[in-house]
């Protein structure tokens, strides 16, 4: 091998010495709550496809309808000559939904982060993040030069001591004129609990903060109009930038940033992931779209119903995976990496997908197997998955030396 690929063994044996070595499987079938992989037939709990709309009947033939008269590529940026009827379709709808003024469309959620944070924040000023929020956040928020502060997990009087911090750091020096901005998810993708979202924009409001909101696991599933977690709370107008994804509930990819016309406006001309990027495939947002009015109609609420009735069920059978608010994200705490790589295999023998997952997704030494579960999945799905977890409960294999009551574990991690 030359000096180059030497090094770089090196620095996947460094990887794999810890047990956090990952290799992409090979899925040889649509997404649904069963799968092909590894030549054989596992049950899949371990999709963000929660409403089932991944292969839905609706949103495959508006891809199809829109690769017809459009073609599978945008041919450019946005800004050049790429910003396609559907790009232009998803957004009004987008917005519409959100009950918005405006929406702005990217290729994926991670890069609508990027583009927002990094078109709103400079040096001079200060983003507060909540200490679980999601890795595209933190990366945005390092990137855009802004200083940096973090409260504890959904602890309301760090994040007001952080914001006394800031209003007093621009009292002190009148010549900085900072853009405070909190950042944080509405349900949070590794634990499923929700952030204290009330309480969070009070305290904005109180401090003259701005809110991003990340709504990616949240819209589809909460609110009277399943718009997220805002709505529920009854504070959608008082978000500044709401941000959510095309690729959990609505089944498709790509994220979104909506708000205010001069928002979207802004980041027409500032977010570098979206000035820069080749527009995404017309195909993409035609069945996002149909995805978005699929969800409001009697269907999608039914789906809706359906996928917490599955919650509920589950949480009925394993009180310990009721103690917070319902969310079809259900994680068991397992603790060190190489017993939580052997609980998912030990899984994965009797017929079921639900990986590991290690750091960076989670702390060191909080590994967990994510559940996750669908509106899709069968009564008998889910008493298959019942039935596998209590069995490895009882093992130990969820948690080898601890008592079997104690084997499942959905404490908040901590970091």
């Amino acid at each position: 091998m030359s000096r180059f690929e030497t090094e770089l063994e090196r620095r996947l044996e460094d990887i794999r010495s810890t047990n956090l070595f990952r290799q992409l499987r090979r899925i040889d079938s649509p997404q649904s709550p069963e799968i092909q992989a590894d030549s054989r037939s596992l049950l899949n709990f371990s999709s963000n496809d929660y409403l089932g709309f991944a292969n839905e009947p609706a949103l495959k033939e508006a891809a199809i309808r829109a690769v017809e008269r459009f073609g599978v590529g945008s041919g450019s940026s946005r800004l050049i000559c790429g910003s396609l009827g559907p790009h232009h379709d998803l957004e009004d709808a987008i917005a519409s939904f959100k009950e918005q003024p405006a929406a702005l469309s990217f290729s994926s959620g991670f890069a609508a982060a990027l583009g927002a944070i990094g078109s709103l924040v400079t040096r001079d000023d200060v983003v507060i993040l909540d200490k679980l929020s999601h890795a595209c956040l933190i990366d945005a928020a390092r990137l855009s030069g802004a200083t940096l502060r973090i409260f504890n997990h959904n602890d309301m009087e760090d994040l007001e001591s952080i914001l006394r911090w800031a209003r007093d750091r621009s009292r002190r020096d009148r010549s900085r004129d900072s853009t405070v901005l909190i950042v944080t998810e509405s349900v949070f993708s590794m634990d499923g609990d929700h952030t204290p979202l009330k309480e969070i924009v009070d305290l904005k409001d109180k401090y003259d903060a701005w809110l991003m909101l990340d709504e990616a696991h949240a819209t589809g599933l909460y609110g009277a109009n399943l718009r997220g977690l805002a709505e529920a709370a009854g504070v959608g107008s008082r978000v500044e930038i709401q941000m959510g994804t095309l690729g959990k509930a609505l089944g498709v990819s790509g994220g979104f940033i909506c708000g205010a016309r001069p928002l979207i406006d802004l980041l027409i001309n500032r977010a570098r992931p979206f000035i820069f990027s080749t527009a995404p495939s017309p195909a993409i947002c035609a069945a996002a779209t149909a995805g978005l009015a699929l969800l409001q109609t009697e269907f999608g609420r039914n789906r809706q119903r359906a996928l917490f009735e599955r919650v509920a069920q589950v949480a009925a059978r394993l009180p310990a995976l009721g103690k917070g608010p319902p969310c079809p994200i259900l994680p068991l705490v397992v603790g060190d990496e190489t017993n939580a790589l052997a609980a998912a295999s030990a899984l994965r023998e009797r017929g079921l997908l639900i990986p590991a997952i290690r750091f960076p997704a989670v702390p060191r030494n909080q590994a967990r197997l994510r559940l996750t579960l669908s509106a899709t999945h069968s009564q008998k799905d889910i008493d298959s998955l019942l039935d596998a977890l209590i069995a490895l409960q009882m093992d130990g294999a969820l948690n080898p030396g601890s008592k079997p009551e104690a084997a499942i574990q959905t404490e908040s991690r901590t970091t």
